[in-house]
């Protein structure tokens, strides 16, 4: 447990001096833009803190995160469809403050029926997500949405390297059921910033004035129109698909991590540890990389920064199911963070593109649920391919699966990327 204090510690201080280095770049973007994605960030690390509790793997923890994918994903694009119509930042505190109050309530259950009740609970009260891509993007113009989103990103990367150390190291002192109230507690307080710090965007609409442009509502349309909608342009369709696939590909890779590394030591002894200080270095190298695939795909187009990143992920994944030994697997990780950090922030930024602001909160949430649906199959996948055939196996089908995906994103890149040269 002191291990992982220790690099718990530093990965904090790393993430801090990371978020503090994004603050100082103000040239590019306003003050606006930049408490918001301090705040979104803020929200995603304290979001973190809770995923270490689930240490067992079996068919019942896999109900009681599925129902959240599940019902998250259904949610998803009502609340986005809402977002538009009523506005983001309404919909993006709904979430926070309902989140909140689902992990005070899960931190209270005393069975597992009322625990599966408290994870659905987290599914219905999602929404944060798309409510807040969606001011993001539209805080900047187009030739900065990139940026704008790879800063997002870089704070859901720190959340997700901090807030299991923080979620250990609390549990390991006052127990488990404290975690889920400081977690309720931290998302509060992060909702009430974004209450008070952040300002609604403004969607710019052609030959209306500025306060025309706040009363005007998105279009009337039903579910089924969104849908049909989306449907009609191929490159959306498309980006739905590539955010279901790599939404796999990471859940595919996540719960096994620590039992491949097992196999490789021939003990599951200290493994869950291995596993998660090599997912954090990764994480680190990721979030010091982020801004680099950004501005090249700020330079060449979001398309291309996507398919260079997949293949880039793909051989280093073809690579970690070779099990040549913890550091060669410790080293590969660290490319693959720097890697597939690229990948969501250009996925995001296509995504922006390519939708009508007025329709961008449904189009988010479309992507969400694409994700939740993903989060749900991979792991299934996973089982049956390292059960059947070997732990291995699953790093070279996500290998392969990225390499294809790479080359498809490299036609895309053809045909839609606006900044190529």
């Amino acid at each position: 447990m002191n291990y992982i204090c220790v690099w718990g510690i530093l990965a904090s201080i790393t993430g801090i001096a990371i978020m503090f280095s994004v603050i100082k770049h103000k040239k590019s973007v306003s003050a606006i833009k930049n408490g918001t994605y301090l705040i979104f960030s803020i929200f995603m690390i304290c979001l973190g803190i809770t995923t270490i509790l689930f240490k067992r793997y079996d068919s019942i923890c896999a109900i009681f995160f599925g129902i959240t994918f599940l019902i998250a994903g259904i949610m998803a694009p009502i609340w986005g469809k809402i977002a538009d119509n009523k506005g983001k930042k309404r919909m993006a505190l709904r979430a926070g403050f309902a989140i909140a109050v689902s992990y005070v309530l899960i931190g209270m259950v005393t069975d597992q029926y009322q625990l599966l009740m408290g994870r659905a609970l987290v599914g219905f009260a999602n929404g944060f997500y798309p409510a807040a891509m969606t001011m993001v993007s539209l805080s900047v113009d187009e030739k900065q949405v990139g940026r704008a989103l790879g800063i997002f990103q870089t704070g859901l990367i720190l959340g997700n390297v901090i807030g299991p150390f923080l979620g250990g190291a609390v549990e390991s002192v006052v127990g488990m059921r404290p975690v889920f109230y400081i977690s309720g507690i931290a998302v509060f307080i992060a909702t009430l910033a974004v209450l008070f710090l952040v300002k609604e965007p403004k969607l710019e609409v052609e030959n209306t004035t500025s306060k025309e442009q706040s009363k005007q509502p998105a279009k009337a349309t039903s579910l089924r129109e969104d849908f049909k909608s989306v449907q009609e342009q191929p490159v959306l369709v498309r980006l739905l698909w590539i955010y279901f696939f790599m939404q796999c590909v990471i859940m595919m890779l996540q719960p096994i991590l620590a039992l491949y590394v097992g196999d490789m030591q021939g003990t599951m002894e200290g493994a869950a540890i291995i596993s998660g200080t090599i997912l954090s270095i990764g994480g680190l190298a990721g979030s010091l990389t982020t801004n680099i695939w950004v501005r090249l795909g700020e330079r060449r187009g979001y398309f291309r920064t996507i398919s260079y990143c997949m293949l880039g992920s793909g051989v280093v994944l073809l690579l970690q199911s070779l099990p040549v030994g913890i550091w060669w697997f410790g080293v590969l990780q660290v490319l693959i963070g720097s890697c597939i950090v690229g990948i969501n922030p250009s996925l995001s930024a296509a995504v922006t593109l390519n939708t009508e602001p007025g329709f961008r909160g449904r189009m988010f949430g479309m992507t969400t649920t694409a994700q939740q649906f993903g989060s749900m199959v991979g792991p299934v996948f996973a089982s049956i391919v390292s059960t059947y055939i070997g732990i291995s196996y699953v790093f070279s089908i996500t290998g392969l699966l990225l390499l294809y995906m790479g080359f498809q994103s490299r036609k895309l890149s053809v045909q839609n990327d606006k900044y190529s040269v």
